[in-house]
């Protein structure tokens, strides 16, 4: 069971820690948390944090003056005045409890995150059930591009920033603002960006009037003399803002009525080329490295939430021509028998067919993909979805579904995906996969390995892993 976030608002945050000289993280070796935690380390508090393995990231952390524990004991926070933890940590971890205990103060991270980003002029919050990682990538391409120095939180890692995070100056702030357990309603962005809404998070959210609200209240979130960055293209973004009040701006792949709209489109080996019409004039031609007409809508945004900073058309077309993708996100990994391989965060049903139909227009002999479902409930309530999302592969290779805080209960399993496919296909686990692949893959093949879960430790054993 996870822990709950804890809601308290910036005013109280900053009210709870105004005596703090310290601050300890659990599960400090998260993306998130570890670039809080080095944003707090930089603003001269003593900092420490605890995760159960070693990484890149925590050796990072460790080299900027964090104390970093490779374990959970109640210790660990006694010499701390405050504690920020990811709800991902379980009621019963020994530094939650005795923090607990003691009456230090806890924060939850993105109860702590909406506190962090008042002290920025312009927040950006990316949105959506899809794209938020990739968007929030092509900002921070575009920002960094522009010299604008922004700070950026992501979900995904990037080369050029060196990970998933950035640490810069307090006149921007981008982050990926995530509507699970609606987190998202804990951060104040003065620019709110809504880039799609779907039924998903089925274990949370009931209907899609209940994620429809949590939209509208994140739009709310900006204010009166805030933004909102909206698709217009998406039904349930256009009801989610019926009647509001506030300063929208539309973007639109096709509606030339649209605040930001793209024309003149064309696709050059599966990647969008098109010119972004502003407020009824010409912004920019823009010429993308990333495949699939997804990343037209996702470019869109990234060009209106840049405008509102002020950055301008020239700027933003050189941002998203250097940007070759996020990690994850049509990651090329290399050759396995002769195929081109690719790796893919994709785990809803739009995800996937919008994936596949991009690199199917890439023009491989054949495109295959190894799909894991992240979670039984996703499985089960988007079934029928799923069934309709893989036409524009040649094969599907399901591989056992990923559970994460889930039990399974025999009612879905990867197997019976695959026998509902037409293209699908069951051979077992990951072994199980490879050795399949080695024996049916050929040169000119596209491969991707697609899924949220586990299914990246496959690399390993195809002999991909860096």
């Amino acid at each position: 069971m996870a822990t709950e976030n804890t809601h308290f608002g910036a005013a109280r945050i900053r009210e709870m820690t105004a005596h703090c000289r310290s601050f300890f993280f659990i599960g400090v070796g998260g993306v998130n948390m570890s670039s809080l935690a080095l944003i707090t380390k930089r603003r001269g508090y003593r900092v420490g944090g605890s995760d159960r393995t070693e990484s890149a990231v925590t050796r990072r952390l460790a080299c900027e003056g964090i104390e970093v524990f490779y374990s959970h004991e109640a210790a660990h926070i006694d010499t701390y005045d405050a504690v920020v933890y990811t709800v991902a940590i379980s009621p019963d971890n020994p530094e939650y409890v005795r923090a607990k205990e003691r009456g230090i103060p806890l924060i939850s991270r993105a109860d702590y995150l909406g506190y962090l980003m008042t002290d920025y002029k312009n927040r950006v919050g990316l949105s959506g059930m899809h794209g938020k990682s990739t968007t929030t990538s092509m900002c921070a391409e575009v920002f960094m591009r522009a010299d604008t120095d922004p700070t950026v939180l992501s979900g995904a890692a990037m080369r050029s920033m060196g990970g998933a995070y950035r640490i810069g100056g307090t006149e921007h702030f981008i982050f990926e603002a995530c509507e699970y357990m609606d987190s998202f309603l804990d951060f104040y962005p003065s620019i709110a960006v809504l880039l799609n809404i779907e039924m998903d998070h089925v274990d949370y959210f009931k209907s899609m009037a209940h994620i429809e609200r949590s939209f509208r209240a994140f739009a709310e979130k900006t204010g009166k003399d805030g933004f909102v960055v909206a698709n217009g293209d998406d039904a349930h973004i256009r009801s989610a803002l019926a009647g509001y009040a506030g300063r929208v701006i539309w973007f639109s792949g096709t509606d030339a009525n649209a605040d930001f709209y793209a024309t003149d489109v064309e696709t050059v080996n599966g990647c969008p080329h098109f010119d972004i019409v502003a407020f009824g004039k010409p912004f920019c031609r823009v010429s993308l490295k990333v495949t699939g007409q997804h990343n037209i809508y996702n470019a869109l945004a990234t060009a209106a939430a840049a405008h509102l900073c002020g950055v301008d058309g020239e700027d933003v077309a050189r941002g998203l021509a250097s940007f070759s993708g996020a990690q994850r996100r049509m990651e090329y990994k290399g050759n396995f028998q002769g195929a081109a391989v690719y790796d893919d965060y994709g785990h809803h049903p739009t995800e996937v067919k919008t994936t596949l139909e991009g690199a199917a227009a890439m023009g491989h002999r054949r495109t295959v993909c190894v799909f894991q479902s992240h979670t039984y409930s996703r499985t089960v309530g988007l079934f029928e979805e799923f069934c309709g999302a893989f036409g524009a592969a040649d094969e599907v290779i399901l591989a056992d579904i990923y559970a994460a805080r889930e039990i399974d209960t025999g009612e879905v399993s990867g197997k019976k995906l695959a026998e509902a496919l037409p293209n699908g296909k069951y051979v077992g686990d990951m072994d199980a996969i490879v050795a399949y692949l080695r024996q049916t893959l050929a040169e000119g093949d596209l491969l991707i390995v697609m899924g949220a879960g586990d299914i990246y430790k496959i690399f390993e054993k195809m002999g991909l892993e860096e």
